[in-house]
């Protein structure tokens, strides 16, 4: 479970909920006109930008930004390197049935047991890699979308409301209900925008970046593994992808005072 996005947008609904709380009256905050217009505006003006499945995968895609987290990147290069000493000392075949954290590198390990060359290997994971890029890509996209339209017609239901409300000024009973649509669908618009949608894109499109730099790493681990390189320089190779400050610097020091 990933608690940043969880307590962020919780947090943030729960500020909201309890200003209207705390108010004089909050049963005025629910209008199901207001309501109506933004949120089913919004989903099928965003259902009008892409495919059904596109709209349908952004919400699965969604649900990773709560619940779906990567491995470490420091865990999974001591798990290369294990992987790499198997590799070294029993051969490929060694590694068959392993249990490992990622399906993608299971499936590369797979092709180094099946004996795929380097190249080989080094393309497909490359083709899976890009596949995962788009599929994240795309329900980053819907989300942004969904932030961009929820505003207008936030917007738009004001215009119905200030609309209802000119055209019978004459019945001041008719002029509150009209009112509250003109208000609150822009409330809810930008509520949706900011408090939901743009959070889930931006933790989308970080996911995305995060998940391509890991898979990287196990691609250029996997092709190493495949060419014979011994452990130690894969270790080192794939200590690039830590920041500088998590980097071991013992085989530094040790070359440093031989």
């Amino acid at each position: 479970m990933d608690f940043a996005t969880l307590i962020g947008l919780l947090g943030a609904i729960l500020l909201i909920v309890t200003a209207v709380v705390l108010g004089a009256a909050p049963d005025v905050f629910l209008n199901s006109a207001s309501l109506l217009i933004v949120v089913g505006g919004t989903m099928l003006v965003v259902l009008a930008k892409f495919s059904i499945p596109q709209f349908l995968g952004a919400f699965k895609a969604a649900a990773r930004a709560f619940k779906f987290k990567l491995p470490e990147t420091q865990a999974s290069i001591e798990e290369l390197v294990e992987v790499a000493n198997i590799a070294r000392k029993e051969g490929a075949l060694g590694l068959e049935g392993r249990d490992v954290a990622s399906p993608f590198l299971n499936s590369g390990i797979q092709m180094l047991v099946d004996g795929q060359t380097s190249e080989t290997i080094k393309q497909l994971l490359d083709k899976e890699r890009l596949m995962t890029l788009d599929r994240n890509r795309s329900g980053s996209k819907v989300f942004m979308a969904m932030a961009d339209v929820a505003p207008a017609m936030g917007m738009i239901g004001t215009l119905i409301g200030l609309v209802q409300m000119l055209s019978n000024m004459e019945d001041p009973k008719s002029i509150g209900p009209a009112m509250a649509v003109a208000l609150l669908t822009t409330l809810y618009g930008a509520m949706i925008a900011t408090m939901i949608a743009t959070p889930i894109a931006d933790k989308l499109s970080l996911r995305m970046t995060e998940e391509a730099r890991l898979q990287m790493l196990y691609t250029d681990a996997l092709v190493a593994i495949q060419q014979g390189t011994n452990p130690r320089i894969i270790e080192q190779m794939l200590s690039s992808y830590l920041p500088p400050n998590k980097r071991d610097k013992a085989p530094d020091a040790e070359a440093t005072s031989g």
